[in-house]
């Protein structure tokens, strides 16, 4: 595959593009904001230029998309990779069989979910997880384990945005590879 990663001044392009909004959710939180990379034009499209020329050879067949900013950059790249679209789910979006993974919160518990079928098109199939940021691993580890339970490669997963102090990365690494554009 294809270890191409982005250089610096396209790096920070891309991080100037991105805005903090201070204490949100709550009082202490610094929120990433990838609206404005996404409604910047040319900083979406350095964005995207560069994972497809990251993963135009990988030979996948599937982009997996994590609920829900992950279908913004998952299917951008799974149309102009030419291979399927997979959607990752909050528990009870899906309409037909699903299978479930619990995860941990700060706060509690969630579950996503996947359509027990949503490989079955390919027999020993290529997946590429992606989504926007990676901060506990909590929600990534949860989709990569639902990925691995439908016996299909887990060849990367991809986020635009590692928070690495948090660890989460690390944590899905134990996992499967892991890929980040911008570390911060």
């Amino acid at each position: 595959m294809n270890q191409k990663v982005l250089d610096e001044k396209s790096k920070e392009f891309l991080l100037n593009s991105i805005r903090d909004v201070n204490d949100f959710p709550k009082p202490g939180i610094v929120f990433k904001d990838i609206t404005t990379l996404l409604n910047n034009n040319e900083a979406y499209k350095v964005l995207m230029d560069h994972l497809v020329d990251r993963y135009k050879d990988a030979n996948l067949d599937f982009v997996a998309g994590i609920d829900s900013r992950g279908f913004i950059f998952g299917a951008a790249l799974a149309y102009a990779l030419n291979v399927g679209f997979v959607p990752i789910r909050k528990k009870g979006k899906l309409p037909s069989t699903t299978v479930c993974e619990k995860y941990e919160l700060e706060y509690g518990f969630d579950e996503i979910e996947l359509h027990l079928d949503a490989f079955k098109s390919k027999e020993g199939a290529r997946v590429l997880m992606i989504d926007d940021i990676i901060v506990t691993g909590g929600t990534a580890i949860a989709a990569a384990n639902l990925i691995k339970k439908l016996n299909v490669e887990l060849v990367e997963s991809c986020f635009l945005m590692d928070i690495e102090f948090l660890g989460g990365a690390n944590k899905l690494r134990e996992i499967a590879p892991v890929y980040s554009v911008l570390n911060i």
